[in-house]
């Protein structure tokens, strides 16, 4: 069973940049995360939890919500088992609480919630003057 764990969320001013972490533990069977894809929703309260960008689990490949391209990049280290979500010129409408996010499948990676079998926690980001 995976445990993820988020970290780096907090207040920032709109225009900052905040960086996001994901550290992913207990794989069981021989797995390591490089059989995992990734993902990065977010979710504001009364609301869908959306999806705002993933990884493939070969790192070749990812997506992004269009309210996010060009300001925010995932990346991952497979072999220290951490995701990150680097975010910049950030917005009022970011506000949100962040959650990474994990499913088996190798070199393919969705931004549907469905998918997810393992979950963080989550972390608060808040962009406000």
């Amino acid at each position: 069973q995976l445990q993820l764990v988020e970290s780096g969320g907090g207040l920032v001013q709109p225009g900052g940049s905040l960086r996001l972490s994901c550290e992913v533990s207990g794989f069981t069977s021989g797995l390591t995360l490089d059989y995992y894809a990734i993902g990065w929703f977010r979710q504001v309260p009364g609301k869908e939890r959306e999806g705002v960008s993933c990884k493939t689990s070969n790192r070749t490949s990812a997506k992004y919500a269009d309210s996010v391209k060009g300001r925010f990049t995932i990346s991952r280290d497979n072999a220290d088992n951490m995701v990150y979500l680097q975010m910049n010129n950030l917005k009022p409408e970011d506000t949100a609480a962040y959650y990474c996010a994990a499913f088996k499948g190798l070199g393919v990676c969705y931004t549907w919630v469905g998918l997810y079998d393992f979950w963080g926690q989550g972390t608060q980001v808040t962009v406000s003057s």
